[in-house]
Parts: structure tokens; C-alpha cells; sequence
């Protein structure tokens, strides 16, 4: 029964753990525009000069 407690405050510790990474990732800005990258690509280039 000692061993069920062990593990529910481990995995209690890790779900901390990942939390505050998550967080820590929100306030240091890596979700901040996730839909230009994926336009970027689709848009012309002016400064790309291709030789066609």
C-alpha cells in the first residue's frame, strides 16, 4: 500500500514539474505567433530572385 502512495506524490511531482514548464515556456514567448511561420513559406519573396 506504501508503494501506491509513493507513486501518486511522484507523479504528483511531475505533473508540477511539466506545469510549470509549460508556464515557464508561455511567459518566455514561444507561443506567441504560431500561424506566420506557417504562412511564411506561401509568401513571395521580394528579395529571392530566382533565375528563370
Amino acid at each position: 500500500m506504501s508503494a501506491i502512495y509513493i507513486l501518486i506524490s511522484v507523479s504528483f511531482l511531475v505533473a508540477i514539474a511539466f506545469l510549470g514548464a509549460f508556464i515557464w515556456s508561455i511567459k518566455s514567448g514561444q507561443y506567441d505567433d504560431d500561424y506566420s511561420p506557417s504562412v511564411r513559406m506561401l509568401k513571395e519573396n521580394p528579395n529571392n530572385k530566382s533565375e528563370s
